[in-house]
């Protein structure tokens, strides 16, 4: 049985300042993926993490302080590929891939689009391009758990007010239908999986007290091909864990 967390941390070095690699020790995970390090492997002290006997990954972005991916695992891939082979998003380091055996993780950090016109419309050109690219990566590595966050909550369950809502970035109707389309073509969302009726989110302004209010959204996601989803045990959202405005998406699954 593997655990495997996908946590937006909101800056790892922020996030350790704040207990994140104790969390990490207690959580005794197999797998962690972590999204918006916003840091080269060069700027954090890995000593603790290779302690815990954790193999490392890094992917960063060309822009310093910005975005980034980075792949955590007690065992050692066979293999890893960096990014997808698209300039513009590989600039901005959001996609690693690490390969075990007959199945493969892709931690991937879509585009946001809450900033503006400009940073939607990339987020939507992004949606199709990676639909794309992982269609043709499944002919290659059919058995795929992509996780990460998707920036995007796919059904009114997955946000706290969907009717004030409708209009916001992450949660448009165009968004949604590319969601209902990926999960349509060969993709279990892990924790719908196993909760069909749960309300829990994995992200939260920090501002209006939305975290303790619980009014938030659930953004981050692990998709499991599904060639896979019966070998998922439990899936759920960490939501004690508190060193970013997400928490950890957690997974159990017999690999």
């Amino acid at each position: 049985m593997k655990k495997i967390i996908s946590y937006n941390v909101n800056g790892i070095r922020a996030a350790v300042k704040k207990g994140f690699w104790d969390f990490m020790k207690e959580g005794g995970f197999d797998v962690v993926c972590l999204q918006e390090t916003k840091a080269h492997v060069d700027q954090v002290d890995v000593a603790p993490l290779e302690e815990m006997g954790y193999h490392h990954q890094w992917f960063s972005a060309q822009k310093k302080g910005y975005s980034s991916v980075a792949i955590f695992s007690k065992a050692a891939p066979d293999n890893v590929v960096i990014g997808c082979g698209i300039k513009k998003y590989d600039d901005e380091g959001r996609i690693i891939r690490a390969d075990f055996g007959d199945w493969s993780i892709l931690n991937c950090y879509f585009p946001s689009g809450s900033s503006g016109e400009e940073r939607q419309a990339f987020k939507m050109e992004f949606l199709d391009d990676f639909f794309k690219w992982i269609e043709k990566l499944k002919k290659e590595r059919p058995n795929l758990i992509v996780v990460g966050d998707y920036n995007i909550a796919h059904t009114e369950m997955d946000i706290h007010n969907p009717k004030s809502n409708k209009k916001s970035s992450g949660f448009l109707p165009g968004e949604r239908d590319w969601m209902t389309r990926w999960l349509a073509s060969g993709f279990t969302d892990a924790y719908r999986y196993i909760n069909p009726e749960g309300e829990e989110y994995s992200w939260w302004t920090y501002r209006f007290g939305a975290r303790k209010n619980n009014k938030g959204w659930r953004i981050d996601y692990q998709s499991v091909s599904d060639s896979l989803k019966d070998k998922i045990f439990s899936a759920r959202q960490l939501g004690d864990a508190h060193h970013s405005d997400h928490c950890p998406v957690f997974m159990e699954i017999d690999l």
